[in-house]
C-alpha cells in the first residue's frame, strides 16, 4: 500500500480551503472566512508534515459543516460538493 506524502497533499487542500473561502465570502461570511484563510495559511506556511496535513484536513472538515443559521432552516451544509443556488432561468421566447 504506497502513502503520499504531505507535500503531494498540502497544495491541494489549500486551494480546496480557499475554494471554500471563496464560497463563504459570496455568501456574506466574511469575518468567518477570514478567519479560516487565517487559519489556513498559517498551517500551510510551517513545515509540510503529517501534523500541517491533519490541520488542514480538519479546517477544511469544519469550514464544510452546516452553520447554526443552516441548521436553524434546515439547510445542508455549505461547501465543497453542495451546488451554489440555481437562479430562475427565463423561457425563451418563441
Amino acid at each position: 500500500m504506497e502513502t503520499t506524502s504531505p507535500s503531494e497533499e498540502l497544495p491541494a487542500l489549500y486551494r480546496a480551503i480557499l475554494d471554500r473561502v471563496a464560497a463563504m465570502e459570496a455568501e456574506g461570511d466574511r469575518a468567518a472566512a477570514a478567519r479560516l484563510r487565517s487559519d489556513a495559511t498559517d498551517a500551510y506556511s510551517r513545515a509540510w508534515d503529517e501534523r500541517a496535513r491533519r490541520r488542514l484536513e480538519t479546517l477544511l472538515r469544519h469550514a464544510t459543516r452546516p452553520t447554526a443559521d443552516d441548521r436553524r432552516h434546515g439547510r445542508p451544509a455549505r461547501g465543497l460538493g453542495r451546488p451554489a443556488p440555481r437562479r430562475p432561468v427565463a423561457a425563451p421566447e418563441r
